[in-house]
């Protein structure tokens, strides 16, 4: 999958600037074991760390070439899995490109010599990558559709900095760590950050469907991609028969590897499609058995506590679809020994407050992928595209006027000192994002009240909510070196099913009734049947005494750089009252998680509050 990182700067020589480069690149070396190269000029220092998957000889980076013999140098210096690949090379060789490798990555690089930044938009994938155009003083920067792989960026007079994760720009002192009281609301509630935006001030992210130029007379992002609201009418039978050629078509388009590769299975609707789809996909190409994953909890059949979001446990369903569809699973326990000896690794790979439990249970979980398996499916971003959250099917969170899974739930922001609260105004800034957000959602005039509002709150949980998920997903994962594919996030199926109304989206009375009726034949029907469960929490009473023994500890910490920013007694009154679970909370240990994890963010970055 790897990791870029690069540096432009049109009023300083670069050109022995390989050490600052090798800084930058090598705090991404988990996202990229296998190989490394930088390339240096003038103006532009391009680094890349490779993670091998595709065409493990020729894949090199940075990756150069010319328009023409004599040519200015254009370098390439990208992330990700291009699945339409092997088409566009066969459409740049008839057009009388030589390729050398077998790699996508020199597709990348060929298609922007042929179409320049419109070449993003003949790709299928995910991806994030930068071109150093040397004729045309030009750096590009590139984002997939859906933002599944990060690129962020620090601008400053006369050039940028940019890289796969901030900690490629924290590593040069062009850039400090600072933030405003204003960032508060996003650091305590990630759901809540714009697009683009970060906690940092001056770092900002390349946003989804997004291209960014750079030179020395131009600093633009333009938008290459967006959902359009159309009519859509194709019948029901119609409707889901196209999800299903669709869904299989791009399992099997992300089954392209050149190392070995599996599949993460919760047992629930989304990731058990993709699993069996995939295992039926190794069978007839005569390889296998699929190799599937999950993860769980020590103690969770006592501990486990069913809640709105997370009515049961994943363990049996798992292995039930494990069983069902020939897989050779593997289940990964975490205990809270495990958890707290992970949780410094993962707050590390993602450079911004980490989410605690949820983080490092994921990460253990990626450890155990990797030491059998280099790519893996997963089904995010299913309950976004297709509607399985249950404030979907929830009449008073639909017709909230606020976010959906928010409602009238706890915010942490009401943890704030009431000074602090009055100077950041949390709650207006939640209401000026839901408006904002609202007036972008590409609706469909004459359209029923109930349509209307549906493609409204699918569209606020396609936004940072989905975001958030596959910012994790991408961190922990890269943390190790595993390579994660989404299937559901294909732009094709996504542009499809935002226009299905919202009565065939739950045809059968339930939550995702596309993807069920679709493949209704290849699961178990207790599979079929589930209620959405999201990913696992710990309902551990040790790790639960942990988190609130540590928010106690620092509500009163003079030291702490959050000291005078919190509300001891307020934070104190919601420990001491029972425990209330909220739609998307179980307790008060998951609610207050973010305090404990944005102080040690704080203190481990140096990041000041100004």
């Amino acid at each position: 999958m790897c990791g870029i990182a690069g540096w432009v700067d049109f009023t300083r020589d670069l050109s022995a600037a390989g050490a600052r480069l090798g800084e930058m690149t090598g705090g991404l070396a988990p996202r990229g074991p296998d190989g490394e190269g930088v390339w240096l000029s003038r103006h532009a220092a391009v680094g890349h760390r490779r993670l091998a998957v595709i065409d493990l000889a020729g894949g090199k980076q940075p990756m150069i070439t010319t328009r023409s013999p004599g040519g200015g140098q254009i370098v390439l210096t990208y992330s990700g899995e291009i699945y339409n690949f092997r088409e566009l090379r066969a459409e740049l060789v008839a057009r009388g490109h030589r390729m050398r490798t077998q790699s996508d990555t020199e597709v990348v690089l060929r298609s922007y010599v042929e179409w320049g930044a419109a070449a993003v938009e003949r790709m299928v994938g995910m991806f994030a990558f930068a071109v150093w155009d040397t004729d045309r003083r030009q750096l590009l920067l590139v984002r997939d559709r859906l933002g599944v792989k990060p690129l962020y960026y620090h601008r400053y007079a006369g050039g940028l900095l940019f890289g796969s994760e901030p900690k490629a720009i924290l590593a040069n002192p062009l850039f400090t760590a600072r933030m405003s009281e204003q960032s508060l609301p996003m650091l305590f509630n990630a759901r809540l950050t714009p697009s683009g935006a970060t906690p940092l001030l001056g770092l900002a992210e390349v946003r989804p469907g997004h291209v960014l130029r750079f030179t020395p007379g131009e600093f633009a992002e333009s938008r290459y991609w967006a959902l359009h609201g159309e009519e859509h009418t194709d019948d029901l039978d119609k409707t889901v028969s196209t999800v299903r050629e669709l869904v299989e078509r791009i399992v099997a388009e992300q089954l392209i590897s050149d190392v070995p590769l599996g599949t993460l299975l919760s047992g629930g609707l989304d990731s058990s499609v993709v699993a069996a789809l995939a295992a039926e996909t190794l069978r007839e190409n005569g390889s296998g058995p699929l190799s599937t994953y999950s993860v769980d909890f020590a103690g969770a059949e006592s501990d486990f506590r069913p809640t709105a979001l997370r009515p049961d446990r994943d363990s049996p369903y798992a292995k039930l679809t494990a069983a069902h569809i020939g897989a050779a699973h593997h289940e990964v326990i975490v205990d809270d020994e495990r958890m707290r000896s992970a949780l410094p690794i993962a707050r590390h790979a993602r450079d911004l407050p980490s989410l605690g439990q949820f983080d490092a249970s994921m990460l253990e979980l990626f450890r155990s992928v990797r030491e059998t398996s280099t790519v893996a499916l997963s089904g995010e971003a299913a309950d976004e595209v297709f509607g399985g959250y249950p404030w979907f099917r929830h009449p008073d969170a639909v017709w909230a006027d606020t976010f959906p899974w928010m409602g009238d739930g706890v915010r942490l922001t009401d943890f704030v000192a009431p000074d602090v609260r009055a100077r950041i105004e949390p709650r207006e800034q939640e209401q000026d994002l839901y408006r904002t957000l609202l007036a972008e959602v590409p609706g469909l005039p004459g359209e029923s009240k109930l349509n209307a509002r549906m493609r409204e709150v699918l569209y606020l949980s396609m936004q940072a909510p989905l975001g958030l998920l596959l910012d994790r997903k991408d961190r922990m994962s890269m943390a190790v070196g595993l390579e994660v594919r989404v299937p559901y996030c294909d732009h094709r199926l996504i542009e499809y099913v935002w226009n299905v109304p919202w009565e065939m989206k739950t045809a059968d009375g339930r939550e995702k009734s596309l993807l069920r009726l679709a493949f209704g034949d290849r699961l178990p029907p207790a599979v079929l049947d589930r209620p959405k469960s999201a990913y696992p929490a710990s309902f551990s009473p040790g790790y639960g005494a942990q988190v609130i023994a540590g928010v106690r500890a620092l509500a009163g910490d003079p030291d702490s750089p959050l000291a005078g920013v919190l509300d001891g007694q307020r934070i104190e009154d919601m420990i001491s009252a029972a425990d209330r679970p909220t739609m998307t909370h179980a307790n008060h240990a998951h609610i207050l998680i973010p305090l404990l994890e944005v102080d040690l963010w704080m203190r481990e970055l140096g990041v000041t509050l100004c």
